[in-house]
């Protein structure tokens, strides 16, 4: 490792663990550790591929059930996220960038918010307030043991056969030329 990617390692360890995400200072580092190219997601898939669990129900923010089976057969972009999660509101734009020029038809983005279902208005202000126009979900029940993690944000990539082809753990960027590379290798298969 070069001793800037070092530095920006520690930045980013440093970033991650302050306490009080909120705070603008965090914020401003963690954008700067985004775009630094330190934490750009991984562009390749993962060797051992393990099926990805459809079965549980998510609700989008109207209120509908949405039975993830719905997404089979496509390459789903699934991101754990919270709106108290500072790591997570940094790596959003970003996603919203890939989703922006991502084809829609052939790449479900799900970005499931895991805030408890009390505060979905405070999600939905969240939502509007920053503009992003992916679908956000909330959990509706109980999900697939695969989404019980002990990090967010956490972004699984699900390939066209059902089966995970990357899991990234930890605050990413995603709006990449090698990432964007990688989605559409994957709509190929």
């Amino acid at each position: 490792m070069n001793g800037s990617k070092l530095i920006w390692g520690i930045v980013l360890i440093v970033v991650v663990a302050v306490p009080a995400v909120r705070d603008p200072a965090a914020s401003f580092l963690q954008s700067a550790v985004m775009h630094s190219g330190v934490i750009d997601a991984s562009s390749a898939a993962d060797e051992k591929t393990e099926p990805f669990d459809f079965n549980f129900e998510l609700r989008d923010l109207k209120g509908n059930p949405v039975d993830f089976k719905t997404f089979k057969g496509k390459v789903v972009f699934l991101n754990l996220w919270a709106t108290w999660c500072g790591p997570c509101r940094s790596e959003m734009p970003s996603i919203q960038k890939l989703y922006e020029v991502s084809d829609q038809n052939k790449i479900a983005f799900v970005m499931l918010s895991l805030d408890e279902n009390r505060l979905e208005g405070k999600v939905k202000k969240y939502v509007e307030d920053k503009q992003f126009s992916f679908p956000v979900y909330m959990q509706s029940g109980q999900l697939t043991s695969q989404l019980n993690v002990d990090v967010i944000p956490t972004t699984f990539v699900i390939n066209k056969k059902g089966a995970i082809a990357s899991k990234e753990i930890g605050m990413k960027n995603y709006n990449t030329a090698k990432f964007k590379k990688f989605m559409e290798k994957l709509i190929a298969e």
